[in-house]
């Protein structure tokens, strides 16, 4: 056996992990085709590279099929009920910076709060007989913030698309989704609400609770975090 590391298979988010292993003496690489998903370790013995899809390794880490992985902390807390007693954090790498945020109409003048929205929903619902819709990807994460916040009377419908347009195209009155920037927010006519922040997401190391940690993985995890300068 060896100690698995899940790492992006493609992208941005790969080859800055990458590099960010690179300046800590691992060097990862892709081997074969872009189409092949076989990798290579060289400066940590006993380690081996798998690459994933970024949203896949949230799921490995909690099935206990890798030992390490690298992905998004939206991700994480999307995918994995409880998910801190299936993975813990080693650490944030310093990249892949996202905001999870509630976004409205920018004509809805007078909501510019969760208190607006929980009213405007109320409203919306009496007049229309039916549940303000808010579109987004993630449900978890965005359903336990609005439960916290006090916010009631919407639905939320499932966008795997340009969640952005959802608005436009009249399938959903509001959206929550991840933004960097916020320039196509403001493309699609819409505005952050100003305590909409769900979650500040970016780049971590996720270590597996659930994975079979035998001497030649904690040896070779223990090799790793000296590289790293990781503490527990």
């Amino acid at each position: 056996m060896s100690l698995k590391l899940g790492v992006p298979s493609k992208g941005r988010l790969m080859e800055k992990t990458f590099d960010w292993f690179a300046a800590r003496g691992i060097t990862l690489s892709r081997t074969g085709s872009d189409r092949e998903y076989a990798g290579a370790v060289e400066g940590a013995e006993g380690v081996e590279l798998v690459l994933l899809a970024a949203g896949e390794i949230p799921r490995e880490l909690a099935a206990g099929r890798i030992h390490l992985g690298v992905t998004g902390s939206d991700l994480v807390r999307e995918k994995l009920a409880a998910w801190e007693r299936q993975v813990g954090a080693l650490t944030r790498l310093g990249f892949g910076h996202a905001d999870l945020i509630i976004a409205v109409p920018r004509f809805w003048v007078d909501v510019e709060t969760l208190d607006d929205l929980d009213a405007a929903a109320a409203a919306f619902r009496a007049a229309h007989g039916h549940r303000l819709r808010i579109a987004t990807k993630y449900h978890r994460l965005v359903r336990d913030f609005l439960r916290e916040a006090g916010v009631a009377d919407y639905a939320l419908v499932d966008s795997q698309g340009a969640t952005e347009g959802t608005v436009k195209n009249e399938t959903a009155e509001a959206i929550a989704d991840i933004t960097s920037t916020g320039e196509t927010l403001r493309a699609n006519h819409l505005k952050i609400l100003t305590d909409g922040c769900v979650h500040r997401s970016e780049a971590t190391l996720f270590k597996s609770r659930n994975a079979a940690w035998g001497d030649r993985e904690v040896a070779a995890l223990e090799q790793v975090k000296r590289m790293l300068e990781l503490r527990d």
